[in-house]
């Protein structure tokens, strides 16, 4: 029968548990000592020896007497998972489900956590703060649209496994899953570098390493065309259809490019043309999209991200690693 357990004990029941589940214990691992445990939290060893015995009469430790006591069950490693999906606030501003990339990417990951027997839950979060109470009650999070402007210090603090997707986070134990471009670019311009082209790049006004690389990527890609390619760089803000439009109108008014790549906003399109006075070809980044531009397939970065993302789980100490799934160009 078990004992009812004071505030306290549920405190010190709930610290063990997160700081066991955040080590990656399994079953047969062994755990820490009385004293040990004393050592490393604000309890009395009273308190400790109920709360260890509380989880000794539930199943979930054993202890053995000259051995030690060792994890029987891992009430964090089960078969169903808690996928949590959460996006940057600060990023879309115009909502979730009017950003066609955020859109399809969300249906992406759902079907796939779904279809594979899984829990799915969606939230956000913004570059101040992360919602770390409810991450430790989901298994894993997959989180989109960290910048260079982004707090991540919490990434640090929750017991959930975290998981990064279209961004590259150097921490211990997260795991980045990119989307790599420059095979797109090389296709691009393995198509039209062979004349002189000017090209002008929008990079986005979010700063982050993926922007970072994709800027060095397409820079590294027009640089090896057999013909001199005349790069220009705007800098726009593709998630906030209302940002003035102007800078951008003016900058291809006055270069009038024969390319125009990179980060856009799919409403743009029609007015890019009216500035122009010649034909342009225009390629934006794009998920699932059928018209020209540096497309990835949803369907497939989630089949080959999702059993990544479920391996790492069932290795918690696994170092933190990088994934690259390859973008295609679509003329």
């Amino acid at each position: 029968m078990n004992v009812e357990l004071t505030p306290r004990h549920l405190q010190l029941r709930d610290l063990l548990l997160r700081r066991w589940k955040t080590n990656g214990l399994k079953a047969g691992d062994k755990i820490e000592s009385q004293n040990e445990i004393i050592k490393f939290c604000d309890f009395s060893l009273i308190t400790v020896i109920k709360t260890l015995k509380d989880l000794e009469s539930e199943g979930v430790i054993r202890r053995q007497v000259g051995r030690g006591s060792f994890l029987v069950q891992a009430p964090w490693a089960e078969e169903h998972h808690r996928v949590g999906f959460f996006y940057n606030r600060n990023i879309v501003g115009d909502g979730i489900f009017n950003n066609e990339f955020y859109t399809r990417l969300v249906i992406a990951l759902e079907k796939g956590v779904v279809s594979d027997g899984h829990e799915f839950i969606m939230g956000s979060f913004t570059h101040a703060k992360m919602p770390v109470t409810l991450w430790d009650r989901l298994d894993m999070v997959v989180l989109t649209g960290i910048t260079g402007e982004t707090d991540i210090s919490a990434l640090s603090q929750t017991t959930s496994q975290i998981s990064v997707l279209d961004a590259l986070i150097d921490l211990p134990g997260v795991h980045s899953y990119r989307l790599d471009y420059a095979p797109a670019f090389r296709e691009m311009f393995a198509r039209f570098g062979s004349k002189p082209n000017r090209v002008l790049y929008l990079d986005t006004v979010h700063v982050s390493t993926e922007q970072a690389a994709r800027l060095a990527a397409f820079k590294a890609a027009c640089g090896e065309t057999d013909a001199l390619q005349t790069l220009r760089i705007a800098t726009v803000n593709q998630e906030d259809q209302s940002s003035d439009f102007a800078p951008l109108e003016r900058a291809i008014a006055e270069f009038q490019p024969d390319l125009i790549c990179g980060y856009m906003h799919r409403s743009w399109h029609s007015r890019m043309a009216e500035v122009l006075s010649k034909p342009v070809r225009i390629y934006p980044f794009g998920l699932d999209s059928s018209r020209p531009g540096f497309v990835v397939t949803s369907d497939d970065w989630m089949k080959s991200t999702l059993p990544m993302i479920y391996r790492k789980l069932e290795d918690r100490r696994a170092e933190g690693e990088v994934h690259n799934f390859p973008a295609h160009f679509v003329p």
